[in-house]
């Protein structure tokens, strides 16, 4: 098992805080292997596996507790009197109303609390509301890059190769077998469209919503409006309006498979609210809505790089600077950098494009332009790195 130290560290320094723990992440990124290990945890310090509850909802034999009171009282049932009882309830959003049991069980002291689901959901509505203050949220990817590397070992160029195009869903990984690989991939690609996506959000018009996930995934890195969506889907015979286009991508960020970047002006200094732009969970979901494709490979590495940033706790947004833009500018408390991504810089007329907006911005935060190239070709303090080492950094 790869430990993950990013999201089992923060978890033991949640330990015994009266708090609700909620991890969340699209499906199969890792939520169940992270409670075990964290329960691992627990033994190894001394935790009493008597005190230790964990129930996965996807599991038949829990079949009985999809209802807030069974699940309430067969949990208080378990319950190790004076001592603290760590409660691990894995894809809870399977239980309707499951927020009533929990807030009852945290009013328990000795109940230390740890809830897992594949959907935004968890945190918006009445779980919001009923546990205000009260919750907090462990946001799991898929393998980074460097998680990915610790698993299969070997020379790193030859894992980006892979990871490139397979991303980093777990038990995908152990596949080397391409047709495998592309069945489990679909298969966790379409589960995530049915149950996360048109079943919760009872769709109807799946053909529309498989055509904008595949144009979303055709345009990973470019900026794009619900508009221009649209219109383009419109004009391929498929009539639908921006407010259609709206709801269906708001379940897709829902449903944790896709993510936007809003764009900030630089000049103004203020967030803009339209033509953002949108990147997958995982390169994995790209390949299996739309195939391999060798002629995006910088929007790809976009994508890989973005979700590297907010795997380091980072805000990213698009910077617009006049008619420029920067790739992401990403934020971290007081802390700026200025990230330009690009498969190669190598021509001159693509090293001006990339290096031109990072000139316009007069403050003394880093900038940097990350590419495949390993010749390093840094120009008056904005620094060229290539993309494998910029994601086997430590953090």
């Amino acid at each position: 098992m790869i430990e993950r130290k990013q999201y089992l560290n923060r978890m033991i320094a949640l330990k015994d805080k009266k708090i609700i723990k909620i991890l969340t992440g699209v499906r199969r990124c890792g939520k169940s292997t992270m409670l075990s290990l964290y329960k691992k945890y627990l033994l190894s310090v001394g935790v009493e596996e008597r005190c230790i509850h964990s129930i996965n909802f996807e599991d038949l034999q829990f079949e009985p507790l999809l209802e807030y009171h069974r699940l309430h009282d067969a949990i208080v049932k378990m319950l190790m009197p004076d001592k603290m009882n760590y409660i691990m309830l894995d894809e809870v959003q399977l239980v309707p109303d499951f927020q009533k049991a929990v807030d009852s069980l945290f009013l328990r002291d000795n109940v230390d609390l740890y809830l897992t689901g594949s959907n935004a959901y968890l945190l918006s509505g009445e779980l919001a509301t009923l546990l205000s203050g009260r919750y907090v949220e462990i946001a799991m990817l898929p393998f980074s890059f460097r998680e990915f590397c610790q698993a299969v070992g070997g020379d790193p160029g030859t894992a980006f190769r892979t990871y490139f195009w397979k991303g980093g869903l777990p038990y995908g990984i152990q596949l080397s077998d391409e047709t495998a690989w592309m069945e489990y991939m679909n298969g966790i690609y379409n589960a995530v469209i049915l149950k996360d996506v048109v079943a919760r959000q009872k769709i109807t018009d799946v053909d529309l919503l498989t055509r904008l996930i595949r144009f979303l995934a055709d345009n990973t890195g470019n900026i794009v409006s619900s508009n221009k969506i649209a219109n383009t889907l419109s004009s391929s015979g498929r009539r639908t309006t921006t407010a259609t286009i709206d709801n269906y991508i708001g379940a897709l960020k829902e449903a944790l498979l896709l993510y936007e970047a809003n764009r900030y002006d630089l000049r103004g200094k203020q967030r803009l609210k339209s033509l953002g732009k949108f990147y997958l969970a995982d390169p994995g979901f790209r390949t299996a809505a739309i195939g391999k494709s060798t002629s995006d490979i910088g929007h790809i590495l976009e994508n890989i790089i973005y979700l590297e940033l907010i795997r380091r706790d980072f805000q990213v947004h698009i910077g617009k600077m006049g008619a420029l833009e920067v790739d992401f500018v990403a934020r971290k408390g007081d802390e700026i950098i200025y990230y330009q991504v690009a498969s190669s810089i190598l021509d001159p007329n693509t090293f001006e494009r990339e290096f031109a907006p990072l000139r316009q911005i007069k403050d003394n935060y880093p900038k940097y332009v990350i590419t495949l190239d390993t010749f390093p070709m840094s120009e008056n303090g904005i620094r060229q790195i290539n993309a494998i080492d910029f994601l086997l950094q430590e953090t």
